[in-house]
């Protein structure tokens, strides 16, 4: 029986038990996780609340070691996580090896961050006493920690976009305690994982309450979280309805806090006019790589491509379909991602104009989560009358659309909702002759690729992983790369405050070295 990590204790091991299932056969794996209390979820909401102000004054030097020790840890149990993982949500083995990577990589770039110093952006405006009319006060700003994280795993990244994910590394990068909500698909990786942040929280003598991980239902173990006072801000990865949700939850307390939610993204790709013909074999290949990476079950999947109709389309649908029926099925993540795979299918096969091409028959029956590749057709005149079309399918499917002019690809784009990535395939030239159009699509996605598909976040400080709604509740974050940290951060101001009382990013003699906005 494994329960809650609450601080550095565990919570209650006698309360309501469930089991993860093996995606691949269905099959309940042995172990049994505690449900967490509303007790224990008050519990670890004051420890968090405790351990605020000691995590605030922690400098970046030490969150620097903290982070980098967390990162050595996981890396040293890839050989333990490997069986939990791929038994838990059906991925293979180099999948699990390439995110453990990817996890420990983020860590060790907030830690180069926070070493650094100098994403506070800090800014100093010295005093005038003797300016007139009035005198000028001293005034130095900086960003804060913005207090208590509640931070909820991903079922598509069991451990990138969980446990030590982006979203708890960049809050503990601002300096903010974190409490994890683990996925219930995956509960022992969760568990592997927080273990081995409190072993690491020891080790560098944190406060206790810098980290819990919580087990249980979203209904109740989330929505305790989301509510109560002591969280200062939400990360969350997932549907639509799940973050909107939170989001709906945390606007509605008495102190109204922000909730960072990545949600649902089509990622639509255009094909420009001016696309060479013979490049359809190559972008073919592309896409089908791109829509069936991981089942499909990738964030940045492309379930949407507008191309050029007539004979360009009809060579296109031909040499993808041919491509998509060299794919097999495999397990999905879990049971109710396989159902909603196919109940999507049925839903947009069931459009006035969309039309089958090719569809590999789905397994969600209770006893695997087998799915397999499907594409569709449809004209973007029937496109743009059922805004249905426009609805998440996550999975490997793709919606072909095609259009006539690029006055119907405007037209359509003023009614496209916000993505996290647009994809556009042409000629350099297309650039200058359709630049109106991209001026149009710059205002719906977070990232916009030339001749390069979505697939494959590159985790670096440039990065954008966020989008105007409903790819995420707040189109001004990312939740990849550096910048993420400034979710979790706020400004303040210091006026005339003597220099020894100064946070060291703004006294005088700029003891960090860090780059500031001096006047």
């Amino acid at each position: 029986m494994e329960s809650s990590l609450i601080g550095y204790s565990r919570g209650d091991a006698s309360a309501k038990t469930f089991q993860a299932t093996n995606p691949a056969n269905g099959e309940e794996l042995p172990t049994n996780y505690a449900m967490a209390s509303e007790e224990e979820v008050m519990d670890a909401c004051r420890l968090a609340n405790q351990a605020s102000i000691p995590l605030s004054q922690i400098s970046g030097a030490e969150k620097a070691v903290f982070l980098r020790t967390l990162a050595d840890g996981i890396a040293a149990i890839v050989e333990n996580l490997v069986p939990v993982m791929t038994a838990e949500t059906g991925l293979p083995e180099p999948r699990v090896r390439a995110e453990t990577g990817r996890t420990c990589g983020q860590l060790r770039m907030f830690a180069k961050l926070v070493e650094e110093g100098h994403w506070v952006d800090a800014r100093i405006d010295r005093a005038q006493p003797n300016r007139e009319p009035l005198p000028k006060p001293d005034l130095r700003a900086m960003l804060r920690p913005i207090g208590p994280v509640a931070v909820f795993c991903a079922s598509n990244f069991p451990l990138a976009f969980s446990v030590a994910g982006g979203d708890s590394a960049s809050a503990w990068a601002a300096g903010c305690p974190v409490i994890v909500k683990a996925h219930h698909a995956h509960p022992g990786t969760a568990l592997l994982v927080g273990q081995v942040v409190v072993s690491t929280l020891k080790k560098c003598e944190w406060p206790e309450g810098a980290f819990s991980l919580m087990f249980g239902e979203g209904r109740s173990v989330g929505q305790s979280l989301v509510k109560n006072a002591q969280i200062k801000a939400v990360g969350f990865t997932g549907s639509r309805a799940g973050g909107r949700a939170l989001f709906d939850l945390a606007n509605a307390r008495e102190e109204p806090i922000p909730v960072f939610a990545e949600m649902s993204s089509i990622n639509p790709v255009f094909l420009l006019p001016g696309m060479n013909r013979e490049r359809i074999e190559e972008f073919t290949t592309g896409l089908m790589g791109s829509a069936t990476l991981g089942v499909g079950q990738f964030c940045t999947n492309p379930g949407i491509v507008f191309h050029p109709g007539g004979e360009f389309g009809d060579k296109l649908i031909s040499a993808y379909v041919e491509k998509m029926k060299s794919v097999e099925s495999c397990p999905m993540l879990h049971q109710g991602i396989c159902e909603s795979y196919k109940q999507g299918l049925s839903s947009l096969a069931s459009c006035e104009g969309v039309k089958v091409e090719y569809e590999f028959e789905s397994e969600c029956d209770g006893k695997s989560s087998y799915a397999g590749p499907c594409v569709l057709r449809t004209s973007i005149a029937d496109f743009s009358r059922d805004s249905s079309m426009m609805e998440e399918v996550f999975g490997p499917s793709t919606l072909l659309v095609s259009y006539d002019s690029v006055d119907q690809l405007l037209d359509l784009v003023q009614y496209l909702e916000g993505q996290l990535t647009v994809s556009i395939f042409g000629e350099k030239q297309d650039l200058k002759s359709q630049e109106l159009l991209i001026d149009h699509l710059e205002l719906k996605a977070g990232r916009i690729l030339f001749n390069q598909f979505p697939t494959g976040v590159e985790v670096c400080e440039a990065i954008v992983h966020g989008g105007p709604y409903p790819a995420t509740t707040d189109g001004r974050s990312t939740s990849v790369g550096t910048g993420a940290v400034l979710r979790f951060a706020r400004p303040v101001c210091y006026q005339g405050f003597p220099d020894d009382w100064l946070p060291a990013e703004l006294k005088e003699g700029n003891p960090l070295s860090i780059n500031r906005c001096e006047v």
